[in-house]
């Protein structure tokens, strides 16, 4: 229970419910506080313990200056946990050997569980391999068991085996929608350590950077790497700053024609211009009540694309409208209505609470758009599409997502990302080229280049493939596919062309991926699914398919004829990232669009033609069928959506979500409180965290001539450390693979096998871009063993120097560890056995995932760095001032060679020293459990 310094516990009464809330009118200053800034307040008001989160927190909060860009650091306590798949399998394997050892230890292994709830739903793991068929969603899903049986026996598990841990399992839908429409709560409750029920803000931190989707709801929750979640699942509050916020004021009301699809791109150029990167991004004013629940929610999912860490709506009647359509219970409705009304929650459209700075768009001004070719924040209006592909193929240059001169953080911490949905965690501001002019006035728009090579796939017609053709045109990710309007419009856009006599062009793969089986539910009830299988848009899978790159192959023929001739070819899809090799190896050029467009260009075929006035084809009539002949009204929209979406779908919908089906249900796992290794599996490995652990934890030691790893420069990312993409055949996570049986075609990516460590370990510090100053000439993951001088892999140098029993150290320049917030960059650190890192300066996330593992962050002293301080990384490194000691020193002392310099010890936390002081978070958390 809260120490409450304020006085703000008090009861609210609803419904002859008595609640425990913690009143934010208690505080002084809090009524000018914008909306988020309200939910992190009552956060620290509700969690306060004068340890970890002090009244003085509070006051900062309370206090904060808008216009400060150095605000101080608060401990924020999440509601919940949301997980996918690929990032959740290693928090489940971590969680799974705690059990291990505490059984070791004598213990009850129930006793580990996640203390607060967790949810993990798979949605990563389908690969559209089949489409246009009426079989492809059957068959894509039993590809997906035979690739992921090992890691899905885990999660079932799992599910049966842990408290307050849920799993949704394959083919419901992605991750986001499902919070969406089912695991949001607005408001939470939850029993107190006396019985008394109290309610307080929803609010999370996911393992998927598309976790603020939920913002639109009004709640608060980010993606956060591995390490934290863990952190948040075992009852660990999470470090954070407090952000600056932006207002963006909406006024007036979108017009007719346009869509939410439109309304997000141009909010992401907007922000990008702006530059919110780190920020939090609140949306108030009079235009609000105009914008639905579902635009909402695209809104908030890509806050990734332009590097705010949340873009948030305030609590209003849409948001409860919302709540009663998707069969929330109307005593969870009744409450959020209460609770926000009395906490000043509820929003006001005539009230500007204080912002950092305030933006503002009229709705009305909102034109159909697309966005590419490698960009999300590049919008170009529809009209102007040919010219700037035109433009593109005569050699229009595009701001290039590799080049850190021209990117910034938020660019190339997506771009490097795998999957696409990792979670980003950016430091500074948005450097990046501006969002770029579609026509540009010196652009060539003269006559495209043309090459028409003849195809024929299977038994079909021969047709020409050129060009600017769309070759993938895909309904698909959490973006769009929760929002019925662009759905439904995309249904009956369907009709009318299929009643017109339209087809979509033989060149095109056709997708269709729901976030949710609510979406074919009200396809199936306005009787849309016949005419959108018609033009090849058949059910793939329900997940995260063409977006993070599961896009499934092109026709052979196809396929063939694009690499023979090197065609410069598009994919079209209804995602929120398009960089250039992320979509598909084959596709220069990648367009975000609305589900509606993506229909539109499957029946044009080619970027190159102008949707709004050339004919998409020819009619059964014999004349042209233009787009205004096909496009569905607001109206149309709206009253299908009023015929077929029901508050029943979500209710009947959900009512088995974690049930699963025949295949899911039938998996063979053991019903036991521990896990069941299989020593022969090649993706689930039990982790050796806990190897050798003692009750109580060791005293500190200096670390005694201890050799260096790698010498690293500035902007060192966590994609330069963590295994991430596909693994080569000829490096050490290759071979390993091979010795166990696996064939190189069945190698998948690191990704599905981050629950391997023994995979994940060889690939740490292996990305081929990575330069390791100790082999100048060489790119990738190599060292040298100083002691004999000998150029190995930074893995087989490893193995060395632990087999020698010499500790290890890497040396790094500033901004170490920027990028992705990845928890194996910290993970395979430990792993291949360095005990510190020394750089100049860290992202304030990788330092803190080094120490929640047990690895010492040190800093070069103030002005020094590896040139200053002549070091050539070949001397042995001795560290003193840590044994003996109780307290975690200020600094250390660092004896390299003949050098001597004391380093500053970047422990910053009382939470982050008992990490350390225990050899990591884990095992600080084990042993909390077992006293």
């Amino acid at each position: 229970m809260s120490d409450d310094s304020f006085g703000a516990r008090d009861t609210l009464h609803v419904g002859g419910t008595d609640y425990r809330i913690y009143r934010l009118d208690r505080v002084p200053g809090s009524d000018r506080l914008p909306y988020s800034l309200k939910v992190l307040l009552e956060n620290l008001l509700r969690t306060e313990d004068g340890r970890l989160v002090t009244r003085e927190q509070i006051e900062a909060v309370a206090g904060w200056d808008p216009k400060s860009v150095h605000n101080p650091e608060i401990q924020f306590s999440p509601a919940r946990v949301l997980m996918q798949d690929f990032t959740g399998v290693p928090c489940v394997v971590d969680l799974v050997a705690m059990r291990d050892a505490m059984t070791k230890q004598g213990g009850d292994a129930k006793r580990i569980n996640p203390l607060i709830p967790t949810e993990l739903v798979i949605d990563h793991s389908v690969v559209a391999d089949v489409f246009g068929t009426d079989d492809a969603f059957r068959i894509n899903t039993d590809l997906e068991f035979k690739r992921n049986r090992e890691r899905y026996e885990l999660l079932r598990w799992a599910q049966g085996a842990f408290d307050d841990f849920k799993v949704v399992p394959p083919g419901t839908g992605i991750c986001h929608q499902v919070n969406l429409e089912h695991l949001g709560r607005v408001v939470f409750t939850r029993e107190d350590s006396d019985g008394t029920t109290v309610a307080y803000p929803d609010s999370l931190v996911g393992t998927d950077s598309h976790t603020p989707m939920i913002n639109g709801l009004g709640v608060v929750g980010w993606g956060v790497g591995g390490i934290e979640a863990e952190a948040a699942m075992l009852g660990q509050p999470a470090s954070m700053l407090i952000p600056q916020v932006v207002g963006f004021k909406l006024t007036g009301e979108m017009g007719e024609g346009t869509t939410a699809t439109d309304l997000v791109l141009t909010v992401a150029e907007m922000l990008r211009k702006t530059g919110v990167v780190g920020k939090f991004v609140e949306f108030f004013g009079p235009g609000v009540a105009n914008v639905p629940l579902a635009n909402r929610a695209t809104i908030g999912n890509m806050s990734p694309e332009y590097g705010s860490t949340i873009s948030i709506f305030p609590i209003d009647d849409v948001t409860l409208d919302y709540m009663r359509l998707t069969g929330r219970s109307e005593e969870l409705v009744g409450l959020i209505e209460s609770y926000a009304k009395e906490q000043g929650l509820w929003h006001d459209p005539d009230r500007e609470p204080d912002y950092s700075e305030v933006v503002e768009l009229d709705l009305s001004t909102v034109r159909p758009s697309i966005a590419g070719p490698k960009r999300p924040q590049d919008r170009i209006p529809v009209a102007l599409a040919p010219k700037a592909v035109a433009a593109l193929l005569n050699g229009e240059a595009v701001p290039d997502v590799v080049s850190r001169v021209q990117t910034s953080d938020v660019d190339e911490a997506s771009m490097e990302s795998f999957p696409a949905s990792d979670p980003v965690s950016i430091k500074g501001k948005d450097t990046s080229a501006p969002p770029r002019d579609p026509v540009p006035d010196d652009a060539d728009l003269e006559t495209p280049p043309s090459e028409k090579v003849p195809v024929r796939v299977g038994d079909g017609d021969e047709f020409e493939l050129d060009h600017g053709h769309v070759v993938i045109a895909a309904i698909t990710s959490c973006t769009n596919t929760s929002n019925p309007s662009v759905m439904i419009g995309a249904g009956l856009l369907a009709k009318k062309a299929v009643e017109k006599g339209l087809r979509s062009k033989p060149w095109v793969k056709t997708t269709l991926a729901p976030g949710s089986r609510i979406v074919t539910d009200y396809y199936e009830r306005a009787g849309l699914t016949p005419y959108l299988e018609k033009l090849g848009f058949y059910l793939v899978g329900y997940g995260c398919t063409t977006c993070i790159g599961n896009s499934g192959p092109l026709s052979e023929e196809i396929a063939a004829a694009i690499d023979e001739h090197d065609l410069n070819v598009s994919a079209v899809l209804s995602g929120n990232r398009n960089f250039e090799g992320r979509i598909h190896p084959q596709t220069k050029m990648n367009f975000l669009a609305s589900p509606p467009l993506v229909i539109t260009y499957a029946l044009a075929g080619s970027m190159l033609v102008d949707v709004f006035e050339e004919p998409l084809g020819t009619g059964t009539d014999g004349d042209p069928v233009y787009l205004r002949d096909i496009w569905p009204t607001t109206q149309e929209i709206q009253d299908v959506i009023d015929d077929c979406v029901r508050s029943e779908m979500f209710d009947s919908g959900y009512a088995d979500v974690y049930t699963g089906d025949d295949t899911w249900r039938s998996l063979d796992v053991p019903d036991s409180e521990v896990f069941e290794w299989k020593d022969d599996s090649t993706y689930v490995r039990r982790p050796p965290y806990f190897d050798g652990m003692s009750d109580r934890p060791e005293p500190m030691r200096d670390i005694d001539r201890a050799r260096v790893l790698a010498l690293l420069g500035d902007s060192v990312t966590t994609d330069h450390i963590s295994p991430a993409g596909a693994i080569r055949r000829d490096g050490p996570a290759g071979k390993y693979l091979q010795e166990h049986g696996v064939e190189p075609a069945d190698f998948n990516s690191y990704g599905s096998r981050r629950g391997n460590h023994e995979v994940m370990i060889r690939g740490t510090f292996a990305n081929i871009r990575l330069r390791n100053q100790l082999v100048p000439d060489v790119e990738g993951g190599v060292t040298r063993y100083l002691p004999t001088g000998e150029q190995m892999s930074i893995y087989d140098a490893a193995q060395r120097y632990a087999e020698d029993g010499t500790p290890l150290v890497v040396l790094a320049g500033a901004e170490y560890g920027s990028g992705s917030s990845r928890d194996w960059a910290a993970k395979g650190t430990l792993l291949l056995g360095v005990r510190a890192v020394i750089a100049q300066s860290y992202e304030r996330i990788h330092r803190s995932n080094l120490i929640g593992m047990g690895v010492l962050p040190l800093q070069f002293p103030e002005g020094e760095s590896i040139e200053s301080l002549g070091l050539t990384g070949e001397e042995e490194f001795t560290i003193t001032g840590l044994a003996g000691v109780d307290a975690i020193p200020e600094t250390v002392s660092v004896h390299a060679g003949e050098k001597q310099f004391d380093a500053p010890v970047r422990i910053d936390t009382p939470a982050e020293a008992e990490y350390f002081r225990h050899g990591g978070i884990l095992r600080y958390v084990l042993r909390q459990i077992a006293e």
